[in-house]
């Protein structure tokens, strides 16, 4: 494909997505220069944007590169790795409602901030910040290595993979400085049209176009790669393998703060309900689409060297004609730059709210959002720098960035089911917990066969409950669980 026709494609998506952008600035009214209508659109987004907002942010690169790219490598297993994130969204019915209330109620911006409350400590939300910047960085890389490789494979390389990334960048940037959740909403909102609709057409296309149909994909499967259908696979899908992968994914909804951040977001509890219904909806879909193109992938390029680079070599491939491989270009890119946006969002909130705000007390408000503002590009090209490094399969980094804060699930908990849980045991876990996991990621170490995430989350839930059984709770902390459950009684949620 011709380098010209991606820079068009590209520069139109830019146009359009930068006016959306610009007509949502536009609803930013006199608190539009508060904290919680820059980072939270002012607690007002309805269930429909926010189903949207929140299936851009959740669904990225991950999914028609990254686990397209699982599944081209290791089969049908990498869906059951995907649906347990489906799964746990279960978590959402029992956490959802509570960390909305709060959020509400006590004015929280951020989760971190809301841990910090809960155990009455500024050291619990700084770690927590701290803990979640860190290991969200790697994950905004990841989708910029995935509209990267997009680009570079549409191209046949005329677009460097350094061009993708730093371009990614720039447009994230953007629209997050334009005018904060209020823009990324209405973007992501359009994006995850964009995504869903060139998803679903560009695969029923080469299934039927290419490959004769379902019948037809899955009797080739079955004859030329019988182990893709199975599990383990073709020797991928081993049990401690499934469980690394998939618990992380498990916790998703609570542990990743670009996400939890969401259930500040809605309007009503109602609006809550509609956001997580049309999320399951949205995201069953594209998970089916995305494992179909893999599987896709395998039948028409058999023998590639990388597997993430199955989704670009098919687009950039005679199987895909023109229009429909820009067109599924754009919707990748839009899945992509729609979790790094979110995420740059989140990042420079829990800088600025929980790492300035304790390190500065009394800081204002007004000093925070300024703050908040110039840490989106110090944090961007944070990432754009890991992305150089192109680490890894895409599927398996985003879950090694979602293992690390596995280690937060215990304090989480806590904040809202156990009385006992102290401070002292919540930064234990936390620091200890993070502290193995990026030990043995970086060392590859697997003791009894177990990843690492596995590791971070049974010492951090140990640590957690033995720590917070020899100190001293914190003077609030029983009235603020007891606090957030009765009013949710009242309101017939429990």
């Amino acid at each position: 494909m011709n380098a010209i026709w991606v820079y068009l494609a590209i520069g139109l998506y830019i146009v359009v997505g930068m006016a959306v952008a610009f007509a949502a600035r536009r609803g930013l009214g006199q608190g539009g220069h508060s904290m919680v209508d820059f980072f939270l659109a002012n607690r007002t987004l309805g269930p429909f944007v926010n189903a949207l907002t929140y299936s851009a942010t959740t669904y990225s690169a991950f999914m028609m590169v990254g686990l397209a790219g699982l599944t081209y490598q290791a089969g049908v297993g990498a869906m059951g790795v995907e649906l347990i994130y489906l799964s746990g969204l279960m978590l959402a019915v029992f956490f959802g409602p509570r960390f909305w209330l709060a959020a509400k109620e006590r004015g929280y911006v951020t989760p971190a901030e809301m841990l910090g409350d809960r155990y009455e400590s500024r050291a619990v939300a700084a770690i927590a910040a701290l803990a979640s910047i860190i290991f969200l960085i790697p994950f905004c890389a990841v989708q910029l290595m995935g509209i990267a490789y997009l680009m570079q494979g549409l191209s046949k390389g005329v677009i460097p993979f350094a061009a993708g990334v730093i371009l990614a960048t720039l447009l994230a940037v953007a629209w997050v400085w334009i005018g904060g959740l209020r823009s990324v909403a209405w973007t992501d909102a359009l994006q995850a049209m964009i995504m869903m609709v060139t998803a679903l057409s560009i695969s029923l296309f080469v299934v039927y176009g290419e490959i004769g149909g379902f019948g037809k994909l899955f009797a080739r499967l079955g004859s030329e790669y019988p182990k893709w259908l199975t599990v383990p696979g073709p020797g991928y899908f081993k049990f401690r393998t499934f469980l690394g992968l998939a618990l992380p994914w498990l916790f998703y909804c609570v542990t990743m703060p670009h996400v939890s951040q969401r259930l500040f977001v809605p309007a009503s509890l109602r609006g809550m309900r509609g956001m997580v219904v049309g999320f399951c909806i949205f995201g069953f879909i594209y998970t089916v689409i995305s494992i179909t193109w893999g599987f896709a992938a395998r039948v028409l390029l058999p023998n590639l060297p990388n597997a993430d680079m199955a989704t670009p070599t098919l687009l950039g491939s005679t199987s895909v004609p023109l229009v429909l491989a820009l067109i599924a270009m754009v919707g990748i890119t839009s899945a992509a730059v729609s979790t790094v946006d979110s995420v740059l969002l989140t990042v420079s909130s829990l800088f600025a709210r929980d790492i300035y705000g304790n390190l500065k007390a009394g800081a204002s408000e007004a000093r925070q959002l300024q703050v908040g503002h110039w840490v989106i590009p110090i944090m961007s090209v944070a990432a754009l720098l890991f992305a150089f490094l192109k680490l890894d399969l895409i599927a398996v980094l985003s879950i090694a960035s979602a293992a690390g804060l596995l280690v937060t699930m215990p304090a989480i908990f806590g904040t809202f089911f156990w009385k006992r849980g102290t401070a002292a045991g919540t930064v234990a876990s936390m620091v200890v917990g993070a502290v193995l996991v990026i030990w043995f990621e970086l060392g590859k170490l697997e003791p009894l066969g177990l990843w690492p995430g596995v590791w971070g989350l049974i010492v951090a839930a140990v640590l957690f409950v033995v720590v917070s059984a020899v100190t001293e709770p914190p003077k609030g902390g029983a009235a603020f669980v007891d606090g957030v459950n009765a009013t949710l009684r009242e309101k017939n949620v429990l």
